[in-house]
């Protein structure tokens, strides 16, 4: 969820690099001194250190980490430990980078890398390629003797979940899965890789030449599954990221692959906003009864273009948030705060960004500092005259995140909705959002970014659903081995005949 408020400082700069691998000698005092940075970021900027670990779980994975230093020697090594614990906290907008120039050296290496595109269907990992050495769908039981179970838990801390969320990390691990495996057990002269075919009563084993980075993923980009699950918002025209059909007499379907579309005002934005009325309109003209609401891919974008939705989706006064709190009341630390301006002018602009932080988060309360009453995000927002009364039937998945997972908790909460599918990646209590900020450590120079804000969402509890978990469907459906196979949507079809039973 982004907020222009802030962003003009928030200017991403490239790190500089200072070796050449992720493989060098990394001494152990520069770890202890990184990491010993990284935990007084942690406790002193982000408001979700605690969010959904206790403050002793956090001390335990800190004195773990601290060990865990006399058993390392490699620069990759200290990544994946200071990736592990930015994992354990558990917030999707949590990022850790290695600098740049070691991200370009990856890159460029032309060896060494998993040569196949995976995708968990029903609880395995398969092969999701067509003509290559392994059979389209056949399971992967291990790699180079790794069991493939034990692979996924190692690679899981390389891309970031609200909470305990497991779903959203598949999205990850399928897209980046050489790449985790090169960063996690390092370059690979080959794979042997055990496998099985669909309904085989045995495993087969084959040993296959790793390849480069680049190949991995023009590989993955050709992969069997793409019809299916490529939507990449950023590269849709505005005209394409929602659209709305009629089904049938009684019944409509809405979809929304993103909120990107800008604030109040941008072109885009008021677009959006005429395509809205008119949509709730007619739906309210023809007397549609049922609506899915598809958010499959929806992985966020600018308020407050899921406000404007959900106000044609309820029957209630609502609110963005119920509270939003920062931990701070000037920017801490700024000596590793990672911004690409002139350190002459830097005091000018840190003292501009500390005053808008003091106007938005004024209310100190227990040493945070608690948003504005009167803010945007705490205004009454009232249903449109054409909001929609009939069924809901909202579909869900693992890539729904940020704003995406904030319009679909408030939809789910409604009593008319429901959900189906699979877990989003965002939280449906909260979430931290809206700010980010990006420190470096300075003997590493890896960069560490997260959200500042601590939100608590105007969603109703639910008897469901957990606090530390995304948001969790009525009626779990994944796609099955067969309509992968045929790249077949086994979440509409199943929501189409809930329809005709109705």
């Amino acid at each position: 969820m982004r907020k222009s408020l802030f962003f003009f400082l928030l200017l991403i700069t490239s790190s500089i690099g200072f070796g050449q691998s992720i493989d060098e000698p990394f001494s152990k005092t520069k770890m202890s001194k990184d990491l010993a940075v990284f935990k007084e970021i942690r406790q002193k900027v982000n408001s979700g250190l605690y969010k959904y670990r206790t403050k002793q779980q956090i001390d335990s994975v800190y004195n773990w980490a601290e060990n865990e230093i006399k058993n390392l020697t490699t620069y990759r090594e200290f990544y994946n430990l200071i990736s592990e614990v930015t994992d354990y906290e558990g917030s999707l907008h949590n990022d850790t980078s290695i600098p740049n120039k070691k991200r370009q050296n990856l890159r460029k290496e032309k060896t060494g890398y998993f040569p196949l595109s995976l995708k968990w269907i029903q609880g395995e990992w398969l092969i999701n390629s067509k003509n290559g050495e392994i059979p389209l769908g056949a399971k992967i039981i291990s790699i180079n003797d790794i069991h493939i179970s034990e692979v996924i838990s190692e690679l899981n801390k390389y891309y970031t979940t609200d909470g305990q969320n497991l779903t959203g990390k598949r999205l990850g691990i399928r897209t980046h899965f050489s790449k985790y495996f090169r960063l996690n057990y390092g370059l690979q002269t080959n794979f042997k890789i055990d496998y099985k075919k669909h309904n085989a009563n045995k495993s087969e084993e084959i040993i296959i030449n790793s390849v480069s980075y680049s190949k991995y993923y023009e590989r993955f980009r050709a992969r069997h599954s793409k019809p299916f699950d490529q939507i990449y918002y950023a590269d849709l025209d505005y005209d394409q990221k929602y659209s709305f059909q009629k089904i049938d007499s009684l019944s409509g379907l809405l979809t929304i692959h993103s909120f990107s579309m800008g604030n109040e005002s941008s072109e885009e934005h008021k677009e959006y906003a005429k395509f809205l009325d008119s949509v709730f309109t007619k739906i309210k003209e023809n007397k549609i009864a049922n609506l899915i609401v598809d958010v499959r891919q929806n992985g966020g974008g600018d308020d407050p273009n899921d406000l404007v939705t959900y106000s044609y989706l309820t029957q209630r006064k609502f609110q963005e948030n119920k509270q939003a709190w920062i931990s701070f009341k000037k920017i801490p630390l700024l000596k590793y705060y990672n911004i690409g301006i002139p350190k002459f002018i830097r005091p000018l602009l840190v003292g501009k960004y500390n005053r808008q932080l003091q106007d938005n988060f004024p209310l100190e309360k227990d040493k945070n500092y608690y948003q504005n009453e009167n803010s945007d995000d705490h205004t009454i927002r009232l249903p449109k005259k054409n909001a929609f009364t009939g069924n809901i039937y909202l579909l869900i998945s693992p890539a729904v995140a940020s704003a995406g997972s904030l319009f679909a908790s408030m939809v789910a909460g409604n009593e008319n909705t429901i959900t189906i599918g699979e877990e989003t990646i965002g939280g449906y209590y909260g979430h931290n959002g809206h700010t980010p900020m990006e420190y470096k450590l300075p003997k590493s120079k890896i960069v560490t970014r997260f959200s500042i804000v601590n939100l608590e969402q105007d969603v109703p509890q639910k008897s469901n659903q957990s606090y530390n978990r995304g948001l969790l469907p009525d009626l779990e459906v994944t796609q099955s081995f067969e309509d992968f196979i045929k790249n077949i949507d086994t979440q509409m079809n199943y929501t189409l005949e809930l329809l005709k039973a109705e």
